[in-house]
């Protein structure tokens, strides 16, 4: 028994916020430390553009949280 998998150690893509393995260029947008290194739209069929867009934009909104002022946290 002493053979067993363990989970990987996974950070969060500053770009995008998708989980990926650290210091590796994130597969869905292309970027490391905030730098574009692979354009990920540029092989890409039109429908797979908007597919990967539309992706992206989800993404974003799932990492993007209005910060709460005073009276909100008061309300909560």
């Amino acid at each position: 028994m002493h053979i067993f998998l363990k989970t990987p150690f996974l950070v969060k893509c500053q770009k995008c916020a998708k989980l990926i393995l650290p210091h590796r260029v994130c597969p869905l947008c292309g970027y490391y430390k905030g730098v574009e290194v692979i354009d990920v739209f540029k092989k890409l069929t039109k429908k797979e553009k908007k597919r990967k867009e539309k992706e992206l934009k989800e993404s974003k909104g799932i990492k993007k949280e209005k910060p709460l002022n005073m009276e909100e946290l008061s309300k909560r």
